[in-house]
C-alpha cells in the first residue's frame, strides 16, 4: 500500500506512527522520552525536530540482529554528530555519500574502518579525504571513478579501502520515480545486462593496491514489497559467484508507514526475505550479506513540532492552517507528493474530524506540509501541532529558502532532552557573506 492509496483518517493518530516512548503525560499532552512536548516547544521554540533516543537505539539493534556485523546506517536519512555516534555505539557501520557527511561522521569519533563511501560522482577531493582517513569501504560507481582511484590507491599512509562495485540489477521498485535506482535507466552503478559490471571488476583488479571485496546494489527507497529484494538478489547472485566475491550489499530503501492506514515490513521480515532469496539463488554460504537501512532506522523515531500562526477558513472551499515551518524543513510533500498525518500535541487522543490543509510560511502556493489533513475542530492560533514520522529526510533535506533559519534538533530520553543541533540564527545566515 502506498501513501496515495490511504483515505485520510479522522481517528486519533495511530500508535504505530509515534516514537516508542510516546505517551500521554499528566497534563494530557504527548510526551516522548519522558519529556512533555509542549514544554519542549516552549523551551526550544518551533519548528523543532524531536527524536526518541530509545527508539533510535532499538532500531539500530534490530538492524544488527537482522543482518549481523557490517550492516550500515544510511546517514543520508538523518545525520548529525550525535546520530553518528549513537549508530556506531549500537554496532552499526555508517555509509556516507559526500565529503561533508564523511567529515561529520569522523568528527563524531566513528572509526573510519567502519565507514562506507557512496556517490555517483565522487570528486578527487572526496576520494582523497576518504583515503587519507582510512575509510573501510568505497562503493565504486563509474569508470571515471576507477580512473581516479588508480592514482589514489597506491598512496602511502592509511590502509587501502576495500572496494565494492555498484551494479544495476535491472529491478524496478514500486515507488516514486525519483527514488527508483535499480532500473537500467539510472545515473547509478554499472549495468549487469550490458556487461559493464563485469568490465568494472576487470578494470579494478588491474589497479595496484585494489581489493575488490564485493557487489553493491540499491533498488530504491520507501519500498513496501519485500519481493523486490528477492528479485534483486536473484539478479546479482550469478555475478557474485562468477567473480568469487566475498560480500553482497543489497542497499537500503525499506519503507515506513506515514499514515494511519499504512503498515510496513519490519527489519527482521526484510532480512528473512533476503536470506531466503540468497538460498534460492545459490549464493555461496561464505558470502557476507549486508544492508544499509536509513529511513527504517530514524523515520518513526522523529516528529516535528510547529506553532499554528493562522487559521484561515474559506467557506465552501477549505480551511488553511498555517504553521511556522514548511517546505524548508520538510520538502518531501513538494518533491514527492508525500503524505503525512498531523495532530495537536495537547490532545493526541482526540478525534480529528475537521479537514484542513496545513501549509508553511514560504512564498509558494506549493508550500504544503499536509495537503489533506484532519485535525480537531478546536484548533486555534498558538496551538502546537505535530507531524509524526519526520525523522528521515526532514532535517537532512532542510534548506534556508526565504532565508529562514533551519530548526534545532533535540534528542529526548530518560526524562530529559538535549540539543544535538542548535537552531540557526540570522547571524549564521550572514556569516558566509563578505
Amino acid at each position: 500500500m502506498t501513501e496515495a492509496d490511504v483515505t485520510p483518517s479522522t481517528a486519533p493518530i495511530a500508535r504505530h506512527l509515534l516514537p516508542l516512548t510516546a505517551a500521554r503525560g499528566s497534563s494530557g499532552a504527548l510526551s516522548v522520552g519522558g519529556v512533555d512536548l509542549l514544554e519542549l516547544a516552549e523551551e526550544f521554540s518551533t519548528p523543532l525536530f524531536v527524536y526518541d533516543e530509545q527508539h533510535l537505539r532499538a532500531r539500530c539493534r534490530e538492524a544488527v540482529a537482522a543482518f549481523g556485523s557490517g550492516v550500515a546506517y544510511g546517514t543520508k536519512a538523518f545525520l548529525c554528530k550525535a546520530m553518528a555516534a549513537l549508530a556506531s555505539e549500537e554496532g552499526m557501520f555508517l555509509d556516507v555519500a559526500s565529503g561533508g557527511e564523511l567529515a561529520i561522521v569522523l568528527a563524531a569519533g566513528v572509526p573510519p574502518d567502519r565507514l562506507v563511501l557512496h556517490g555517483n560522482n565522487k570528486s578527487s577531493e572526496e576520494l582523497s579525504a576518504a583515503r587519507a582517513a582510512g575509510i573501510g569501504r568505497i562503493v565504486v560507481d563509474s569508470f571515471d571513478e576507477i580512473d581516479r582511484l588508480g592514482s589514489l590507491l597506491p598512496a602511502l599512509g592509511a590502509p587501502a579501502p576495500a572496494l565494492l562495485v555498484r551494479v544495476t540489477p535491472g529491478v524496478e521498485a514500486h515507488t516514486h520515480e525519483y527514488v527508483m535506482t535499480g532500473q537500467e535507466d539510472t545515473k547509478f552503478g554499472f549495468s549487469l545486462a550490458s556487461g559493464a559490471a563485469d568490465e568494472a571488476i576487470a578494470a579494478l583488479r588491474k589497479l595496484d593496491g585494489a581489493e575488490v571485496l564485493g557487489a553493491h546494489a540499491h533498488v530504491g527507497s520507501q519500498i513496501f514489497r519485500t519481493d523486490v529484494y528477492a528479485r534483486e538478489v536473484a539478479a546479482i547472485a550469478p555475478f557474485v559467484r562468477r567473480h568469487g566475491l566475498a560480500e553482497l550489499c543489497i542497499g537500503g530503501g525499506l519503507g515506513v508507514a506515514y499514515l494511519n492506514g499504512e503498515h510496513a515490513p519490519a527489519l527482521a521480515e526484510w532480512a528473512a526475505v533476503v536470506r531466503s532469496a540468497c538460498v534460492a539463488a545459490h549464493l555461496p554460504e561464505g558470502v557476507a550479506v549486508t544492508a544499509e537501512p536509513g529511513r527504517a532506522i530514524v523515520a518513526t523515531a522523529g516528529l516535528t513540532l510547529y506553532r499554528v500562526g493562522t487559521v484561515k477558513r474559506l467557506p465552501g472551499l477549505r480551511t488553511y492552517v498555517s504553521v511556522d515551518g514548511g517546505m524548508s524543513d520538510n520538502p518531501r510533500p513538494v518533491l514527492y507528493g508525500s503524505g503525512y498525518e498531523a495532530f495537536l500535541v495537547r490532545s493526541p487522543d482526540a478525534p480529528r474530524p475537521m479537514p484542513v490543509r496545513i501549509v508553511g510560511k514560504h512564498c509558494e502556493s506549493g508550500d504544503v506540509v499536509v495537503g489533506d489533513a484532519r485535525l480537531p475542530n478546536d484548533v486555534e492560533v498558538g496551538d502546537v501541532l505535530a507531524t509524526p514520522v519526520t525523522g528521515a529526510y526532514g532535517f537532512a533535506m532542510a534548506s534556508n529558502y526565504n532565508r529562514v533559519p533551519r530548526p534545532a534538533v533535540v534528542f529526548a530520553g530518560g526524562g530529559s532532552a538535549r540539543i544535538v543541533v542548535r537552531r540557526e540564527t540570522v547571524e549564521d545566515l550572514l556569516r558566509l557573506e563578505p
